[in-house]
């Protein structure tokens, strides 16, 4: 059975801006995906964030149903593990760097080390490592 993957599927405001930020966070754009609506945001084998501009969003969502504006509310965080608290670290300073703003204070807990973004939209991400030995029970 082929691994799992998942697609998360964001709306933006400026869909250059934001494409340019998680390029310059390391990602790459898969152009196979994308075109002026919708851009495709390679994080790994088995995740895939596809950024897409309001309008096209729209046309995913039930009936009805209003775009969330995520600098002003919170429906999601998303969170990405990293395999290192330096690791943790290097990401979330470069979103910092590159246009990404604060989301909250980092959070140590010893064999847990978290840091968290908000991308130019106000999408709220943490990057977090946890030390393997904590995970054996």
């Amino acid at each position: 059975m082929a691994p799992q993957m998942i697609f998360v599927n964001l709306p933006v405001k400026d869909l250059d801006v934001s494409k340019a930020f998680y390029e310059k966070l390391g990602y790459t754009i898969n152009p196979q995906f994308s075109d002026e609506t919708a851009a495709c945001v390679v994080i790994s084998d088995t995740i895939f964030v596809m950024l897409l501009t309001e309008e096209k969003f729209g046309t995913f969502t039930a009936p009805g149903k209003t775009i969330a504006d995520a600098s002003a509310t919170t429906q999601v965080l998303l969170t990405l593990s990293a395999e290192s608290r330096e690791k943790t670290d290097e990401l979330a300073d470069r979103a910092l760097e590159v246009g990404g703003g604060p989301a909250k204070e980092p959070m140590d807990m010893g064999f847990m080390y978290g840091r968290s973004f908000a991308d130019p939209d106000g999408h709220h991400w943490e990057v977090f490592w946890m030390d393997p030995a904590a995970t054996q029970g």
